[in-house]
Order: C-alpha cells, then sequence, then structure tokens
C-alpha cells in the first residue's frame, strides 16, 4: 500500500505543478493585452493554458482524496482540512463568479464589429482578476498548508 500511496503523492505534485502552476500566469496574460487583437489573443491563449489547469486541478483533488482514503489519519488532520475546504471554495468560483464575470468579456471579443476597446471592457476586467486574484492567494495557502502542515 505505501507504494500506491508514494506514487499518488508524485502524481499529487505533478498535477499542481502542470495544472496549478499555470493558473498563477493566466492573470497576467490578459492584464498585458490593451489592443482589441491583443485581447483576442489573451483569452484564447487563456482558453487553452486552462485546459491543464482543469486536468491538473481534477488530478490534484482525485489524489488529495485517494490519499486520504490510504491514510484515513490525514481526515483528522487540520491542514488537511483546511485545504479540502479552501479548495471546493476555489473550484466554486470557476462556475461561479468567473463564469459570471468573463461571460461579458467573452461576448464582447466575439464581437467581429468591434474595432477599439470599449470603455467597459476594464471595468469588467478589474472584476474577473480580483476573482482570479482571490482564487490564486486561496492556492497559495493550500500549497503553504500542504508543505508545512502546521496543524
Amino acid at each position: 500500500m505505501q507504494s500506491i500511496y508514494t506514487w499518488l503523492v508524485i502524481i499529487h505534485i505533478f498535477s499542481a505543478i502542470v495544472g496549478i502552476g499555470p493558473g498563477f500566469v493566466l492573470t497576467i496574460i490578459v492584464k498585458s493585452a490593451n489592443t482589441l487583437p491583443e485581447i483576442r489573443h489573451a483569452f484564447a491563449l487563456k482558453k487553452k493554458v486552462h485546459i491543464f489547469v482543469m486536468i491538473g486541478g481534477i488530478l490534484v483533488l482525485v489524489t488529495g482524496l485517494l490519499m486520504g482514503s490510504i491514510r484515513p489519519i490525514l481526515f483528522q488532520q487540520g491542514w488537511y482540512l483546511t485545504s479540502m475546504i479552501l479548495y471546493f471554495i476555489a473550484l466554486s468560483l470557476g462556475p461561479t463568479l468567473l463564469k459570471k464575470f468573463s461571460a461579458p468579456i467573452k461576448e464582447l471579443i466575439a464581437d467581429q464589429c468591434l474595432e477599439r476597446v470599449p470603455e467597459h471592457y476594464n471595468e469588467n476586467l478589474q472584476k474577473l482578476l480580483r476573482v482570479e486574484y482571490i482564487e490564486n492567494a486561496l492556492l497559495l495557502i493550500i500549497i503553504f498548508l500542504m508543505i508545512t502542515k502546521p496543524f
């Protein structure tokens, strides 16, 4: 059983690197775009990178839960339970707030008649970025908890 657990830890860590790591870059990609073609390109890149984030994020969750099922003592550890709660909160941001704030931007960039960036784009982008910063902060806290196991 130890070797299965070890492999789960390895998969868990690689999944976090491949899945969660690129998520921190997504905000920089869209934040640096200024013109409409750049914005369209940034969101197209973001969509492609997000596939890795989703796959890695799911693997992180599955391997974390499998490790907990192999070593049930983890469910009694504060760092593990806190990490799980924060991770479910972070996951819930995707279909709720992130979707809500990205929808107007996706509509805007889909309009091929637009030639200039509308003023309301920046307002919508700031709302989206705030939620992404919160998500990134949650993920950093989770990573910190997993490394230090403080309680």
